[in-house]
C-alpha cells in the first residue's frame, strides 16, 4: 500500500474547507487536523481557509476552529501542538451561487501563496451537502483553482453519497469530469481508514496461514454485519430519503465486503487494490424479480426497549412519515460468481436499533468431514470462524476445538483473541485524520475510484427500483433485537445468525 508511514510529513498545501461552519467540519475536520499536528504530520506550511455564508473575519475563523479542537476532547498536548505550528487562517464569506466568492478565494490562496510560501497545492474538501458538488466544482473551476501548475496538485475531496443511485452518479461523475481529471477527485468512505478494515489485507496477504483457506474449498459462509443501536435520531428527514440500502450498503457494506473478497493484488499500490475491488463487485450476481424475496428482507424498527430505556419506532421519529416504509433494516444473501467464491454464500445485514453496536466480517468454515468421536465427547463444538471485528474492540478472533483438561476425552469451542487495543501501545489514528492526510499526501488507495462507486450503484440499482415499486413486502423488528424473523429464512440449512 502507498500510505505513507507514520514518520512522514505532508507537503506544504492550503486546504480550503467549503462549509467551514458546519457540523462535519467542527466534529471530523478540525480535531484530525489537531491529532496529525501532535504527531507532526502537518507541514511547517500550512493554511487553513474557510468558506461558508457565515459573517466573520480571519482571527473569528480561526478561533472557532480552535475552539472544535477544544470541544472535541482532544488531549491537552495534541491541542498545544496545534497550537504551536504556526498555521495560516484565512476566511471567505460568501455563497456557491456568487462567481465572486470564488474570485475573492482566488485572490486569497494567490496571496497565501506568495506571502507563506504554500507553493500553488490545493485541497479543497467539500463538507457540504450533495447537491452542491457540482456547483463548487464548477465554481473553482471558472476561476482556475481546478488547474494544477507544474509541480503542484490541486485535489478535491468529495463526502458521501456519491449519487443517490446509478444514473445521478454517473452524472455526477461525469460533471466534476468536466472540471476535474480523475486523479484529482478524492471520494471518502471513510470506513476504509479504520485500522482493521485495513488489516484485512495484511492479514490476507501477508500471512501464509490464512491466505490458503480463504476460499470455496474451506469456506462455508461469509457474513458482515454493519450494527448500530442507535436510531435516526434527528435525522428522520435525511434518512427517509436514503434507508439503509444507501447510507450503508451501497458504500460501506460492498467496500468491505470488496477487500474480504478480493484477489491478491499485484502491489499494495493504489490501482491495483482498486482493480482487484473492482473484479468483486462485477462479480456479485445481479439481483432480478425471480427469487428476489429468497435474497433480500428489508424492515423497521418499532418502539423497544434498547439499555433498559423504552424507545419509539421509527415511524414515530422526528420527520419520518407515519406510513413511512423506508428501511432501517436490510439483510441481503450475495452470490459472487468467480472461481474462488463460486457457491459461497454472502450474507450482510444492517440495521438501526439493533441490539448492540457492531461492525464485523465473519468467515464461518465448513464442518470437519467425519468427526471420530462419540456424541458424548463433543461439549459445544461449533465450525471454525475467523472474525474480523472492525468496531467497536477492533481485532480478530479465531474459534477452533480443543480438549477440555482431564479425563474422559472431551472437546470444546475456545477462542483465540487478539485486541489491537490491547496489543499495540501506537494509537490508531481516526478515519478522518487518515484520510486527510492520505488526501495531502496523494495517496487515493482509500479512496473509491470513479468505476468503484458506479459498480457499487449497478449492484444495488435493482434494490432500488424494487423498494420503490413496493415489490417487497416491509418487514418489522422491535428496537433493541437483532431485527426481524423473517432474515432468519435467508441463511441456507442449519446456518443462524451470529450473534456478536
Amino acid at each position: 500500500m502507498t500510505v505513507a508511514d507514520g514518520g512522514s510529513v505532508a507537503y506544504s498545501a492550503a486546504l480550503v474547507v467549503f462549509g467551514a461552519t458546519g457540523d462535519l467540519a467542527h466534529r471530523k475536520l478540525y480535531p484530525a487536523l489537531a491529532s496529525l499536528a501532535s504527531r507532526h504530520q502537518l507541514p511547517r506550511r500550512f493554511a487553513v481557509i474557510g468558506n461558508a455564508r457565515t459573517e466573520m473575519d480571519d482571527d473569528d475563523y480561526r478561533d472557532e476552529v480552535r475552539k472544535a479542537v477544544v470541544a472535541a476532547g482532544k488531549d491537552p498536548s495534541e491541542q498545544q501542538a496545534f497550537e504551536n505550528l504556526d498555521i495560516v487562517y484565512r476566511y471567505v464569506a460568501g455563497s456557491f451561487d456568487d462567481p465572486s466568492t470564488f474570485t475573492r478565494l482566488a485572490d486569497v490562496l494567490h496571496q497565501v501563496d506568495e506571502r507563506h510560501g504554500i507553493a500553488a497545492n490545493r485541497l479543497f474538501y467539500l463538507a457540504t451537502v450533495p447537491q452542491l458538488f457540482v456547483k463548487v466544482a464548477r465554481g473553482l473551476g471558472a476561476v482556475g483553482l481546478a488547474d494544477e501548475p507544474s509541480g503542484a496538485f490541486s485535489r478535491i475531496i468529495v463526502e458521501k453519497p456519491f449519487g443517490h443511485d446509478l444514473q445521478s452518479a454517473l452524472d455526477l461523475n461525469t460533471q466534476l469530469h468536466e472540471v476535474f481529471a480523475e486523479h484529482q477527485i478524492y471520494r471518502i468512505d471513510h470506513y476504509l481508514a479504520k485500522e482493521t478494515v485495513q488489516n484485512i489485507l495484511a492479514l490476507r496477504f501477508t500471512n501464509a496461514i490464512f491466505e490458503p483457506l480463504w476460499n470455496r474449498r474451506y469456506v462455508d459462509h461469509v457474513q458482515i454485519t454493519v450494527a448500530e443501536q442507535l436510531g435516526v435520531e434527528h435525522r428522520g428527514t435525511f434518512y427517509e430519503q436514503a434507508g439503509a440500502l444507501r447510507d450503508i450498503v451501497q458504500n460501506h457494506v460492498l467496500q468491505v465486503l470488496a477487500l474480504t473478497a478480493m484477489e491478491p493484488p499485484a502491489s499494495f499500490h493504489a490501482d491495483p487494490i482498486r482493480d482487484e475491488k473492482v473484479k468483486v463487485l462485477r462479480a456479485i450476481r445481479p439481483f432480478d424479480g425471480v427469487g428476489l424475496r429468497d435474497r433480500v428482507v428489508r424492515a423497521q424498527y418499532s418502539a423497544g426497549v434498547v439499555d433498559g430505556e423504552a424507545v419509539p419506532g421509527y415511524r414515530e421519529e422526528e420527520g419520518v412519515g407515519r406510513e413511512s416504509k423506508v428501511e432501517t433494516y436490510l439483510a441481503l444473501q450475495l452470490e459472487i460468481d468467480n472461481w474462488r467464491w463460486a457457491g459461497v454464500p454472502f450474507y450482510v445485514r444492517t440495521g438501526k436499533r439493533l441490539a448492540r453496536r457492531v461492525t464485523e466480517v465473519a468467515l464461518r468454515y465448513q464442518n470437519v468431514p467425519f468427526l471420530p468421536l462419540p456424541k458424548t465427547a463433543v461439549d459445544s463444538v461449533h465450525p471454525n470462524e475467523i472474525i474480523l471485528r472492525i468496531q467497536p474492540d477492533e481485532g480478530i478472533e479465531l474459534s477452533f476445538a480443543a480438549k477440555v483438561p482431564g479425563s474422559p476425552f472431551r472437546v470444546r469451542t475456545q477462542k483465540l483473541d487478539f485486541s489491537y487495543r490491547r496489543s499495540f501501545a501506537e494509537v490508531a489514528p481516526e478515519a478522518y485524520e487518515r484520510v486527510l492526510f492520505d488526501a495531502l499526501l496523494g495517496d487515493p488507495t482509500l479512496f473509491i475510484r470513479e468505476d468503484e462507486v458506479e459498480q457499487a450503484w449497478r449492484v444495488v440499482q435493482p434494490l432500488i427500483d424494487a423498494f420503490r415499486d413496493d415489490a417487497l413486502p416491509i418487514a418489522f423488528y422491535p428496537a433493541g433485537t437483532w431485527g426481524p424473523r423473517e432474515a432468519d429464512g435467508l441463511l441456507a440449512g442449519d446456518d443462524t445468525w451470529r450473534v456478536p
